[in-house]
Protein backbone atom coordinates (compact mmCIF):
# COMPACT_ATOMS: atom_id res chain seq x y z
CA UNK A 1 0.00 0.00 0.00
CA UNK A 2 1.32 3.45 -1.67
CA UNK A 3 1.67 6.54 1.27
CA UNK A 4 0.39 9.57 0.53
CA UNK A 5 1.50 12.48 2.40
CA UNK A 6 1.24 16.07 2.02
CA UNK A 7 2.02 19.71 2.98
CA UNK A 8 1.08 23.16 2.64
CA UNK A 9 3.81 26.20 3.28
CA UNK A 10 2.45 30.03 3.34
CA UNK A 11 4.94 32.29 3.20
CA UNK A 12 5.66 36.15 2.45
CA UNK A 13 7.51 36.56 -1.00
CA UNK A 14 7.67 40.05 -2.41
CA UNK A 15 4.14 42.16 -2.19
CA UNK A 16 2.42 38.64 -2.15
CA UNK A 17 1.51 35.95 0.24
CA UNK A 18 2.49 32.38 -1.86
CA UNK A 19 1.77 28.84 -1.01
CA UNK A 20 3.52 25.78 -1.90
CA UNK A 21 1.47 22.29 -1.75
CA UNK A 22 3.46 19.78 -2.01
CA UNK A 23 1.88 16.16 -2.65
CA UNK A 24 4.19 12.90 -2.62
CA UNK A 25 2.48 9.45 -3.30
CA UNK A 26 4.58 6.33 -3.99
CA UNK A 27 7.63 7.93 -3.09
CA UNK A 28 7.77 10.65 -5.89
CA UNK A 29 6.67 14.34 -5.05
CA UNK A 30 5.09 16.72 -7.06
CA UNK A 31 4.41 20.50 -6.19
CA UNK A 32 1.82 23.35 -7.00
CA UNK A 33 2.34 27.19 -6.27
CA UNK A 34 -0.50 29.10 -5.52
CA UNK A 35 -0.65 33.10 -5.12
CA UNK A 36 -2.74 34.53 -2.02
CA UNK A 37 -2.34 37.97 -2.31
CA UNK A 38 -3.17 39.71 1.00
CA UNK A 39 -2.56 37.74 4.06
CA UNK A 40 -4.64 34.08 3.93
CA UNK A 41 -6.13 33.13 7.75
CA UNK A 42 -6.02 29.59 8.68
CA UNK A 43 -9.71 29.24 7.86
CA UNK A 44 -9.21 31.23 4.22
CA UNK A 45 -6.40 28.64 3.36
CA UNK A 46 -7.90 25.43 4.62
CA UNK A 47 -10.90 26.94 2.50
CA UNK A 48 -9.09 27.51 -0.43
CA UNK A 49 -7.55 24.03 -0.51
CA UNK A 50 -10.46 21.70 0.27
CA UNK A 51 -12.47 23.70 -2.78
CA UNK A 52 -9.80 24.11 -5.58
CA UNK A 53 -7.66 20.79 -4.36
CA UNK A 54 -8.86 18.56 -7.49
CA UNK A 55 -8.47 21.78 -10.07
CA UNK A 56 -4.53 22.94 -8.89
CA UNK A 57 -1.95 22.11 -11.24
CA UNK A 58 0.78 19.92 -9.68
CA UNK A 59 4.13 19.83 -11.72
CA UNK A 60 4.95 15.99 -12.68
CA UNK A 61 6.01 13.82 -10.33
CA UNK A 62 9.88 13.59 -9.61
CA UNK A 63 11.42 10.55 -7.34
CA UNK A 64 12.05 11.16 -3.42
CA UNK A 65 15.66 10.49 -2.41
CA UNK A 66 15.53 9.28 1.32
CA UNK A 67 17.73 10.77 3.12
CA UNK A 68 19.62 9.39 6.17
CA UNK A 69 18.37 10.12 9.78
CA UNK A 70 20.04 13.10 11.43
CA UNK A 71 22.68 11.85 13.58
CA UNK A 72 24.09 13.79 16.37
CA UNK A 73 27.89 14.92 15.76
CA UNK A 74 28.88 13.51 19.63
CA UNK A 75 27.08 10.51 18.63
CA UNK A 76 29.34 10.43 15.44
CA UNK A 77 32.22 11.15 16.81
CA UNK A 78 31.94 8.27 19.73
CA UNK A 79 31.05 5.94 17.07
CA UNK A 80 34.36 6.75 15.21
CA UNK A 81 36.17 6.64 18.44
CA UNK A 82 35.04 3.51 18.90
CA UNK A 83 36.07 2.11 15.57
CA UNK A 84 39.36 3.19 15.60
CA UNK A 85 40.73 2.04 18.79
CA UNK A 86 41.81 -1.25 19.33
CA UNK A 87 39.39 -3.64 21.30
CA UNK A 88 40.40 -5.77 24.40
CA UNK A 89 42.82 -5.32 26.93
CA UNK A 90 46.23 -4.57 27.00
CA UNK A 91 48.74 -7.65 27.41
CA UNK A 92 48.87 -10.81 25.39
CA UNK A 93 48.72 -12.79 28.93
CA UNK A 94 45.50 -10.50 29.69
CA UNK A 95 43.54 -11.71 26.52
CA UNK A 96 44.62 -15.25 26.99
CA UNK A 97 43.34 -15.30 30.33
CA UNK A 98 40.01 -13.50 29.14
CA UNK A 99 39.79 -16.25 26.84
CA UNK A 100 40.05 -19.23 29.23
CA UNK A 101 37.72 -17.31 31.50
CA UNK A 102 35.32 -17.24 28.44
CA UNK A 103 35.42 -21.01 28.07
CA UNK A 104 35.61 -21.83 31.36
CA UNK A 105 32.04 -20.16 31.02
CA UNK A 106 30.58 -21.66 28.53
CA UNK A 107 31.62 -25.39 30.01
CA UNK A 108 29.56 -23.92 33.51
CA UNK A 109 26.37 -23.15 31.41
CA UNK A 110 26.80 -26.51 29.39
CA UNK A 111 27.40 -28.49 32.76
CA UNK A 112 24.40 -26.50 34.72
CA UNK A 113 21.88 -27.18 31.80
CA UNK A 114 22.55 -30.60 31.76
CA UNK A 115 22.21 -31.00 35.75
CA UNK A 116 19.03 -28.97 35.56
CA UNK A 117 17.57 -32.14 33.00
CA UNK A 118 18.67 -34.76 35.07
CA UNK A 119 17.47 -33.06 38.32
CA UNK A 120 14.31 -32.64 36.14
CA UNK A 121 14.07 -36.07 35.08
CA UNK A 122 14.55 -37.37 38.30
CA UNK A 123 11.70 -35.48 39.72
CA UNK A 124 9.61 -36.99 36.89
CA UNK A 125 10.67 -39.95 37.58
CA UNK A 126 9.58 -39.81 41.51
CA UNK A 127 6.38 -38.25 40.80
CA UNK A 128 5.32 -41.15 37.98
CA UNK A 129 6.73 -43.83 41.18
CA UNK A 130 4.76 -42.27 43.43
CA UNK A 131 1.63 -42.45 41.05
CA UNK A 132 2.27 -45.75 40.76
CA UNK A 133 2.06 -46.17 44.64
CA UNK A 134 -1.04 -44.43 45.24
CA UNK A 135 -2.83 -46.47 41.90
CA UNK A 136 -1.82 -49.79 43.52
CA UNK A 137 -3.72 -48.70 46.76
CA UNK A 138 -1.02 -49.77 49.02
Amino acid sequence: MDKTAGSLTVFFEGPFWVGILEREEGGKRSICKVTFGAEPKDGEVWGFVLARYGRMKFSPAQPVKETAPIRSPKRAQREIRKAVLPHGMGTKSQQAWKRWQESQKTERKAASRQERAVEKQRLFEQKRQKRKEKHKGR
